[in-house]
């Protein structure tokens, strides 16, 4: 299969090729083929071309299935096959071509990829062809023979011949309709049943050697083939002509038309420029709050119901927003799992996420959103999944994701769909290879979730939406490390921007006590609200109130009053009952007092206390006396009975009882200290890396810039073009200059040039590298390099050493 491909690329144009490799990122991935037959070998890859096949449309798929099932398939007979013109099946086919699924032979016979071949086991429900069975080791040359004498043919000439004559008749319906003419009872029920139920089925194995019976009729004129003695198999043109002439595949080349219905485009731009603000602010409540209580997991992996509760509660979030912003920051990193802290807490990204501007934040979290392979609102036998658990569809659901926002965005503007089937056949016609009942399952959840972003509105895609669902081939996976290209995309990053154009910064301080936001207001001025005051709504306008006891909250939180009052007046101007709110709050903070106490210390005689409390090597303890006899210490019992007996005292430990008790002293827990977030999405303290508190890590990682496919389509076919023969002379140049290698160093070399593997090497100067995918030049090796990532040339003679890398 692969020659058949590399002839027709060799054939191809600079622009035929640059379309395919367009079509084709995994092709030309790094390390970049250097050589056609390189290039094609990667489109055949089994892996690249299912991944391929699940972004084509309905009428790419069924043609691929058509073809299948055909002997030699060519425009004219497929189209035939398929009921259609074949000016109508060109353009689908030539999408296939264009994706390197297919391509024409010189006879123009369209051959398939041998990825596309292992999809359908049974293309359309057929089975074998028949050249398959005739030509089986099992079929002996007198069992051949007795087939064409039954069938009414020559039985002479050699087996090649009397294959074809085999295949003519059994593949002509108008002959296969005259042998039935002869057939025992019953045998047209058997056949149809094959025929349409097939291609393989159950049978009882005696019936096949009992004269007169249905199934012994069919096997002795080659209509039906037993691989084992309970299954029967039909040939795939038996079958075929049993359906008969009227029978044509299923061929829908036009998408279904979602009915629309009209709708405001300024209502829909209005609402979200409301929801847009709302997720960036609701985010920044949850990580807070998560920073205060870590979320705790289940045992079974996943955030608890009442923790969900706990937190919306506590944030003013309902439970849908709770669990889909819950799932939207893991997935952006900025929230993970810590195992000092007990639960889940804000990564160290975080920290830079809430100090970036509004637009990179709200984009981090739809890009997290995009490649999430989780759905936060999907129910199941109406009950949700657990949040953050494990959802054995995956990948699947970010697909599902994908194929129904791009459905929306080829609605005409100003239009919303109006009814959800429509709209799911309209997905399915576009992307056939999902799932269907998983699609019907999940489709409800995205559109909630997109509604929830800003992404969806009255039905309609909002601009923001437009913009996510043109990325869907830049999406990126959900365990990628480096962060996606859809965070930098700048047509997302206008619209994101224009999404957050009316948030408003400033609040309207009224003389009852209450603050006025008249718009979605910035997450840092809803923060300073919260902090401070009691939210009593939300929406077009939103209201919060200052109460003695949110007033008192602050202060608990640090504040002083005249820096509270000098906070809130850069937001609006302050009228004079709030000021006096907050000062006459202040004054009364603090009438009581309470105090941490690690442990206390207590001895008969004062004056050993006096001395224990003045001690200048107990300092970090924080002794304090309270009586005489009495002494407290800010560090726990076993850091104090520590430190006490490091400076020469003897104390015991007693419980709460009064009682002496002598404990092994634990190890001192290490502070909590900030996180940071290590390759693989892992979190650990930076204390434990001191090096990296110094560095001024950048906020973003960026992928590399996708290879120009066209620059690599004139590349190749240029290659193509001054390609000659090298066969044998790779060992012979490297057994010459390579010189300072043993022999058998020497042949693994010749495997990195002639075979691609992957090698490690060290020069005389001591440099190593890990190369592949080489080729000869002259006296020197030209091959990849991982650790520089392009294409390096290494003299042979100066390679010390090759050794393999796995």
């Amino acid at each position: 299969m692969e020659d058949h491909l590399l002839g027709w690329l060799r054939q191809l144009d600079e622009d035929r090729l640059g379309r395919i490799l367009a079509n084709r990122p995994d092709a030309i991935a790094a390390p970049w083929p250097r050589r056609l037959d390189t290039l094609a070998q990667r489109l055949g890859n089994g892996f690249a071309v299912m991944e391929t096949l699940r972004g084509l449309p309905l009428p790419c798929l069924q043609l691929a299935e058509a073809a299948l099932a055909m002997t030699r398939p060519t425009l004219e007979t497929l189209a035939r096959f398929v009921d259609a013109r074949p000016e109508d099946v060109a353009p689908w086919l030539e999408h296939l071509y264009d994706h390197a699924l297919a391509w024409p032979g010189d006879d123009g016979v369209i051959h398939l990829a041998e990825g596309v071949t292992r999809y359908w086991s049974a293309p359309l429900s057929l089975g074998e062809p028949l050249d398959h069975y005739l030509n089986s080791w099992s079929i002996s040359n007198d069992a051949l023979h007795a087939l064409a004498r039954a069938l009414g043919l020559p039985a002479h000439g050699n087996k090649r011949r009397m294959i074809a004559r085999v295949i003519d008749t059994l593949g002509d319906h108008g002959r296969i309709k005259a042998l039935m003419g002869n057939a025992p009872e019953g045998t047209v029920a058997l056949l149809d049943r094959f025929a349409w139920e097939g291609p393989a089925l159950d049978v009882d194995g005696g019936r096949f050697v009992v004269p007169g019976t249905p199934e012994k009729w069919c096997a002795d004129h080659g209509l039906l083939f037993r691989p084992s003695w309970h299954v029967a198999e039909i040939p795939r043109e038996v079958a075929i002509c049993l359906r008969g002439p009227a029978y044509h595949p299923a061929y829908r080349p036009e998408a279904p038309e979602v009915a629309t219905i009209p709708v405001d485009p300024e209502e829909v731009d209005h609402l979200m420029t409301l929801a847009a603000p709302h997720v960036v602010e609701r985010c920044a409540a949850l990580l807070d709050n998560t920073s205060k209580t870590p979320l705790p997991l289940l045992k079974t992996g996943g955030v608890g119901v009442r923790e969900v509760r706990r937190v919306a509660k506590e944030t003013g979030c309902d439970e849908d927003e709770t669990r889909l912003l819950l799932e939207v920051c893991t997935v952006a990193r900025l929230l993970a799992w810590d195992e000092p802290s007990g639960g889940m807490i804000p990564t160290e990204r975080f920290d830079r996420w809430r100090l970036d501007e509004g637009s990179a934040r709200l984009r981090v979290l739809l890009a997290a959103w995009w490649r999430m392979e989780r759905s936060s609102l999907r129910r199941i036998d109406g009950k949700y999944g657990t949040v953050l658990g494990d959802d054995a569809a995956g990948g699947a659901l970010a697909r599902i994701r994908r194929a129904v926002l791009s459905v929306l965005a080829h609605l005409p503007a100003g239009t919303a769909f109006a009814d959800r089937d429509s709209l799911m056949s309209s997905v399915h016609w576009h992307a056939p290879l999902i799932d269907v009942p998983l699609l019907r399952e999940c489709a409800p959840a995205v559109l909630d979730e997109a509604r929830l972003l800003g992404l969806l509105a009255n039905n309609a895609l909002t601009d923001l939406g437009r913009a996510l669902a043109g990325l869907g081939a830049k999406a990126g996976d959900e365990n990628d490390d480096a962060v996606p290209v859809v965070e930098h995309d700048p047509v997302l990053a206008e619209a994101a921007t224009r999404a957050l154009a009316s948030v408003r910064r400033s609040a309207l301080f009224g003389p009852d006590l209450t603050a006025v936001v008249t718009g979605p207001p910035s997450a840092e001025l809803a923060a300073l609200l919260d902090r401070t005051a009691e939210r009593e709504s939300r929406g077009a306008a939103s209201v919060w109130r200052f109460t003695t006891e949110s007033v008192r909250r602050a202060l608990d939180r640090g504040y002083e009053a005249d820096d509270l009052l000098d906070e809130l007046a850069t937001v609006g101007t302050i009228p004079q009952p709030l000021e006096y709110l907050v000062r006459d709050t202040a004054r009364r903070h603090g009438e009581v007092t309470v105090s941490t106490v690690g442990c206390v210390v207590q001895a008969p005689d004062p004056a050993l206390l006096a001395e224990i409390a003045a001690h200048r090597r107990l300092g970090r303890l924080g002794l304090r006396l309270l009586a005489p006899t009495v002494l407290v210490s800010g560090a726990p019992a076993d850091r104090t009975l520590a430190a006490l007996r490091e400076v020469g005292y003897s104390p015991v430990p007693v419980s709460d009882t009064g009682e002496i008790t002598i404990h092994r002293v634990r190890s001192e827990e290490p502070a909590n200290g900030k996180l940071i977030l290590l390759p693989g999405g892992q979190v650990a303290e930076l204390a434990e890396f001191p090096g990296l508190a110094e560095l001024e890590a950048p906020a973003y990682m960026l992928a590399e810039p996708a290879p120009d496919p066209y620059e690599h389509a004139r590349r190749l076919v240029a290659a193509g073009r001054s390609e000659d023969a090298k066969n044998g002379r790779t060992w012979a140049i490297i057994g010459r200059m390579a010189t300072r290698l043993p022999t058998a160093q020497q042949s693994l070399l010749g495997f990195v040039v002639d075979r691609g593997v992957r090698a490690g090497i060290t020069l005389t100067d001591g440099l190593t590298a890990t190369i592949s995918h080489g080729e000869l030049k002259g006296a020197a090796l030209d091959a990849w390099c991982e650790e520089a990532g392009d294409y390096l040339e290494f003299p042979l003679a100066e390679i010390v050493e090759v050794r393999g890398a796995y």
